[in-house]
């Protein structure tokens, strides 16, 4: 069931899936798609198990337009992403992730802020549960979620990939190149 981009619901258990792997500053991520949308996106270190991610399928237009849009957003050309996406999770997980997809370009909040967003400023921690597990990182900005005290806290492409994203989405909005 494909959905729009400003929807998350979940995929049919078992639809066939299909990835792509792409080049990009922050080295390959592999695409993965399914029922028309995309369902995953993976860094370099946490790369699909043979048959996880299905056929390889350069052609797949969700996979073509994720891989697209991820270029534009590389080269500074794109603030926010059109793709369909089809993440799986809980709903609270659905929750915490459409939230990221809110906090605006190049700007960071803490996981406090985002507990706050989803109405109760006490699940910071279950919101870094759900942010770790986002299975869509950089489309569904995880990356913008800091420490109330600043400080960087895991990302599933490793800190110095977060730090990347976050100078190079500064510099484009032309605000500050670094965090601090």
């Amino acid at each position: 069931m494909p959905v729009d981009a400003a929807t998350d619901v979940t995929t049919r258990a078992g639809a066939p899936r299909r990835h792509l792997v792409v080049d990009s500053p922050i080295g390959p991520l592999t695409l993965v798609a399914a029922d028309g949308a995309l369902v995953e996106l993976r860094f370099a270190n946490s790369p699909l198990a043979p048959g996880e991610g299905g056929a390889e399928d350069s052609g797949d237009p969700v996979l073509r337009q994720a891989a697209d849009e991820l270029d534009e957003y590389f080269a500074g050309e794109r603030t926010d992403f059109g793709v369909p996406l089809a993440p799986r999770g809980t709903a609270f997980q659905l929750a915490a992730w459409k939230a990221l997809r809110e906090i605006p370009y190049g700007e960071t909040v803490s996981y406090g802020d985002q507990a706050r967003r989803l109405g109760d400023a006490r699940k910071s921690r279950a919101v870094g549960a759900a942010n770790g597990r986002n299975p869509i990182p950089i489309i569904v900005p995880c990356h913008r979620v800091i420490g109330a005290n600043g400080s960087l806290t895991g990302f599933g492409g490793g800190i110095e990939t977060k730090i990347w994203l976050l100078d190079h989405e500064r510099g484009i909005r032309g605000g500050q190149a670094t965090l601090f």
